[in-house]
């Protein structure tokens, strides 16, 4: 009998701490339905406040719902996220750059986004090539925050005081060295350089191949004269004056208020859409934005997302952190207040609701988008693990070309052996 009767205590006592832990609430919700979220984030002190905006405006509407914020700088959100992940700590919502997206999903560190489309996630207004740049392995790891274009962004003026009209129409790589002489001619650079893993990708694009090859154990190229053709065109650029030696351009490397363009020295850089806004301001003149070089633009052309928003897999809460993707994406209030400072809007419907809030420079760069989305090729594959330390090498690399401390022929050579010994950690 007292045997029978411990156990009906332990029993009871079962029941009741089942009840008490549910609370009758869902997974990850506390007892009086409320619900916790952490997001994380990069960027600047103006990317935090309006993202705090956003956040509280969430709050406002979703008044059952407690945020958690983190942000930090570039650098420092890596170094912070790293040992997060590690204890599967992450926060619910996080901000992934396009370089780091496939670690973290093939780590199985973000939850697949695809059975939250079309249910919490609204994607009916947002282009096919667009939501598929986040897919990795045939799983939707990341949903774009917004997107970009690459394109030419000049001064029409300087333009003309160096003998020409305008950008010609369809502009090959030939017209683009042609023109570099002759603003070189009158003691003007024609660009401030190139981010050499973004243009040397787009040219190979324009050529069917990628800078990794799909599987990401190796490049996506055979034939190293295509390094030697595009490293060879930028580096007799600097020896013709028509852009700025390396030791020169390292010294205003990011720092928009010492560029050639604002300082008048140089006519344009080529660079992504959502730069421009920061540059027009600083530069406080009238400026352009023209298409990318080809033969073939359209193939080299692709919207890149200027960063990803990911649930992460250790959520509690994934369904409440996959509406707050969708906020995101599709509530007109929010991005008011967004802006396009993470790039244009994905949904057309909000491209176009946000029209005339928007200030004459983000104008410029809403229309340059809606111009190129049409031609736009679909993205390559994101880029695969290893690639920071890809680029990290290239960039070496051309640094020692354009010093002409080596040949193109050696430069590719030495990039083709490191890039190859990183990615073979792949296979």
């Amino acid at each position: 009998m007292v045997k029978k009767a411990i156990f009906l205590m332990m029993a009871a006592l079962l029941v009741f701490t089942a009840a008490c832990s549910s609370g009758g609430g869902t997974e990850g919700s506390s007892s009086d339905g409320s619900v916790n979220l952490r997001i994380a984030w990069w960027g600047s002190d103006a990317r935090h406040e309006y993202t705090q905006k956003v956040i509280d405006l969430y709050k406002e509407k979703n008044p059952n719902v407690k945020i958690d914020v983190e942000y930090a700088s570039f650098d420092d959100y890596w170094k912070k996220l790293a040992p997060q992940a590690a204890a599967s700590q992450l926060p619910d919502i996080v901000q992934m750059d396009i370089s780091y997206i496939s670690q973290y999903a093939q780590n199985g560190q973000l939850e697949d986004l695809a059975p939250y489309l079309g249910n919490q996630i609204k994607v009916d207004d947002v282009s096919e090539n667009v939501i598929s740049t986040g897919v990795i392995n045939g799983k939707q790891y990341g949903v774009p925050a917004g997107v970009n274009v690459l394109g030419f962004q000049y001064d029409p003026a300087l333009l003309q005081k160096a003998g020409v009209d305008a950008i010609p129409d369809n502009m090959t790589w030939e017209t683009y060295e042609e023109l570099g002489k002759q603003t070189a001619d009158k003691g003007l650079y024609l660009d401030g350089g190139v981010a050499p893993d973004i243009f040397f990708h787009y040219f190979l694009r324009t050529k069917g191949l990628s800078l990794y090859n799909a599987e990401g154990t190796g490049l996506g190229y055979d034939d190293d004269k295509l390094f030697v053709e595009f490293f060879g065109l930028m580096r007799r650029m600097i020896e013709q004056g028509a852009a700025p030696t390396p030791d020169i351009a390292n010294q205003t490397k990011g720092i928009i208020e010492e560029s050639d363009l604002v300082k008048e020295k140089g006519i344009g850089v080529w660079q992504w859409s959502n730069q421009f806004v920061a540059l027009q301001q600083v530069a406080d003149r009238p400026l352009a934005i023209a298409p990318m070089p080809g033969p073939d633009m359209e193939k080299g052309l692709y919207m890149q997302p200027s960063m990803y928003w990911g649930v992460t897999s250790n959520s509690k809460v994934k369904e409440e952190a996959a509406k707050f993707i969708d906020f995101w994406v599709n509530d007109v209030e929010a991005n008011k207040l967004i802006k396009g400072e993470r790039g244009v809007p994905i949904s057309g419907a909000i491209k176009e609701a946000i029209a005339p809030e928007l200030s004459d420079a983000t104008k410029q760069v809403f229309d340059f988008v809606a111009s190129m989305e049409p031609k736009a090729s679909p993205m390559s594959p994101p880029p695969p693990v290893g690639s920071p330390e890809v680029i990290s090498s290239l960039a070496d690399v051309v640094e020692e070309l354009n010093f002409g401390k080596i040949t193109p022929e050696q430069a590719a050579e030495t990039f083709r052996k490191n890039a190859e010994s990183v990615l073979a950690n792949n296979k």
